[in-house]
């Protein structure tokens, strides 16, 4: 069982050989530290990072990378070695951003060499930092522990090392920034920016680069994905995640330095401005006295009016998070000095039985009550408050935040750049279920969704039967599919889908008729076999093209868009080479744009025994009736999961559809 860490918690390791794999929204350096039990780092032959990047019992990246695997053998580091520190950096000089909180928040996971997760931690929070002490591995009574640690520092890698006492730090952070920038060569230039009717595609070539992943040899996405609103990964029942990703549309793109002769690499995103300062924050007018400020759509720091309002929607979550563990705490404690007195009560002959008893009892039911009533009202006075946020907040979303019954939808044009979020449904609590917060993930998807069609355990569950809920299952699916449709410019998005039986052709029928899914459904043995063996070959050469930086050499009939595979029915119509390649394609597509959306009943999947509980895990389940079965990292609540559906009888579904399918068909494609 994975333990998902927040700041500050620790976690036992059992094991002493482990892989420490790490996620990020862009190139990143990645190295570590050594130090005694003084927590000071003896010198610089203690850090390994990329001009020197072995320690006895620790190897860690070469260059700078979105993605990196670090090895450690705990039982081969030095005897004077207690602690060991992961490190994490933005390359400096080559033109990216120069914040963490310019990018998605970086995901760090423990492993152990068969590759299950021992512990895992989303660094959330960060801003204006641009190095980051991600974990800390330490000895405590002759065991290694590992404790997420998050520090970050807006000095870089000087600050960062100095710190921890290592007294070389600004020639140390010279010779890592001089190896990255030197090693930069051997990653893949950004895409250059789209132009309105430019050609469609240049543009899906152009974005096998978007992410300037140079991963070293061999390295794979981590079994779970950042990212409220993202950052962690809620998944089966008593998963420990949250929900989406901040947003990023309309901004100028910076001009963006190609590969050529081998000279530095810019990564600056594309559709992200990081030299201006950011945008302030719109004032709110004044309140009365002894009244709340009225609430205000982006309300919240950022550096576009989109990912500002990504984090109000992250505050308005944690808020909600916070204000109801508040309230179930107080009930807890007045419900335990409840029973605390009634036992003092009874143990006492004088105030066992008679008017005395009953006068005690009164007394302690009354200050329970009075103690109930207190953290109620304090709670229901912060969920109104939410509640007004909310109505504010919503009206003010981007589609690809919005609802489906958003106004938002009205004036829809397909877009130029893609978000760094979507919507995919919502999430609430029992003390206010109308209080409604959005649930985004990050763009492109870092893990795969599994829509499941298993037996519904929520209040509506059983209103619909094993038939109707396969149907929701497919129509969630195909809702889901038509909104990142909708979000990608023109071109830069695929879609495919297998459908061995043929079952979900009702559903299906909108993305059909509009021209959305340029290809018939896959179906039968031989379009199982011959849609996963299109990816696959699709994943291996972009694999090869990014790692090599030869992306100018792939064939030109390959599709370079980001790719969509909706898989309905599964396992039904797969055999056993079909389920190795999908479990390939949930492993090592995402890096490389090929996404995976299952609508499946894990209960069918069992006759495979344990060999698919991993390809489970690494999905992020959602289901097409509202369901609790997602965790929060932070207090642990049962949040319900409602999906994002277009209302009964709404033609917004049809109408998006048909501009996503006249705009493919206008660039011809």
């Amino acid at each position: 069982m994975t333990a998902e860490l927040v700041r500050g918690q620790n976690h036992p390791l059992s094991e002493s050989r482990l892989e420490i794999r790490i996620s990020a929204g862009g190139p990143v350096v990645a190295g570590a530290t050594l130090s005694g039990a003084d927590g000071r780092v003896a010198g610089a032959e203690w850090v390994a990072h990329p001009a020197s990047h072995r320690l006895p019992g620790l190897e860690v990246s070469r260059q700078a990378a979105a993605e990196h695997r670090l090895a450690v053998d705990l039982d081969a580091l030095p005897e004077s070695a207690h602690r060991l520190h992961v490190l994490l950096a933005l390359p400096e000089g080559v033109g990216g951003p120069s914040r963490f909180g310019a990018m998605a928040a970086p995901f760090v996971a423990v492993t152990g060499l068969d590759g299950a997760e021992v512990a895992s931690y989303t660094l959330t929070d960060l801003d204006s930092e641009s190095a980051v002490v991600a974990l800390e591995l330490y000895r405590r009574q002759g065991a290694w522990k590992v404790r997420a640690v998050g520090q970050g520092y807006a000095g870089g890698l000087t600050a960062m090392l100095l710190d921890q006492g290592l007294d070389a730090a600004a020639e140390t952070a010279a010779a890592i920034n001089d190896a990255v920038t030197r090693g930069m060569a051997r990653s893949v230039a950004a895409p250059p920016t789209p132009a309105a009717g430019g050609d469609a595609g240049a543009r899906r070539t152009a974005r096998v680069g978007d992410s300037g992943d140079a991963r070293p040899e061999g390295s794979s996405l981590p079994g779970g994905a950042s990212d409220p609103c993202g950052s962690s990964h809620p998944g089966d029942s008593g998963d420990q995640g949250n929900p989406g990703g901040p947003g990023d549309t309309g901004d100028t793109a910076p001009p963006v330095t190609p590969v050529t002769g081998g000279g530095p690499v810019s990564y600056r995103h594309p559709g992200r401005q990081t030299t201006a300062p950011p945008a302030p924050a719109p004032a709110a007018p004044p309140a009365a006295p002894g009244t709340p400020a009225p609430p205000v759509a982006g309300d919240a720091t950022g550096w576009t009016m989109n990912e500002r309002l990504y984090n109000q929607v992250w505050g308005m979550f944690e808020d909600l998070a916070r204000s109801t563990a508040a309230y179930r705490s107080a009930v807890d404690f007045a419900e335990s000095r409840l029973e605390r007195e009634l036992d003092k009560a009874l143990s006492d002959p004088r105030t066992r039985v008679g008017p005395a008893a009953d006068a005690v009892r009164a007394e302690a039911r009354a200050k329970r009550t009075d103690l109930v009533d207190q953290a109620r009202a304090v709670l229901d006075r912060d969920l109104a408050q939410l509640v007004a946020e909310s109505e504010v907040v919503e009206h003010a979303l981007p589609p690809a935040f919005a609802r489906w019954d958003s106004p938002v939808w009205q004036g829809f044009q397909m877009p130029l750049e893609t978000p760094m979020a979507l919507r995919i449904g919502d999430l609430h609590l029992p003390e206010r279920t109308d209080l409604r917060i959005p649930m985004l993930v990050r763009l492109p998807l870092e893990r795969g969704l599994w829509i499941d069609s298993g037996r519904a355990s929520g209040r509506e569950a059983g209103l619909v039967d094993a038939d109707g809920l396969r149907r929701r299952a497919m129509e969630t699916a195909v809702a889901q599919a038509a909104r990142l449709l909708a979000v990608y410019p023109v071109g830069d998005f695929s879609l495919h889908v297998i459908d061995p039986a043929g079952a979900a052709g009702g559903a299906l029928a909108p993305l059909l008729s509009s021209g959305a899914l340029r290809d018939a459904p896959a179906a039968g043995a031989r379009g199982v076999s011959e849609t996963l063996q299109r990816l696959t070959r699709r994943v291996d050469l972009v694999q090869m093209a990014v790692r090599s930086g030869a992306v100018d050499s792939l064939p030109p009939d390959l599709d370079t868009a980001e790719q969509l595979l909706i898989v309905n029915d599964f396992p039904h119509g797969f055999d056993d080479r079909a389920v190795t390649q999908l479990r390939y394609l949930a492993d090592e597509g995402p890096a490389v744009g090929v996404h995976l959306m299952m609508v499946a009943d894990r209960e069918d999947a069992r006759a495979y025994g344990p060999v698919l509980d991993p390809f489970w895990r690494a999905l992020l389940r959602i289901t097409p009736m509202p369901d609790d079965h997602l965790a929060d990292p932070w207090v642990g609540h049962a949040w319900t999961y409602e999906p994002s559906l277009a209302p009964a009888g709404s033609e917004v579904l049809a109408r998006v559809l048909r501009q996503v399918g006249q705009a493919r068909r206008a660039y011809g494609i």
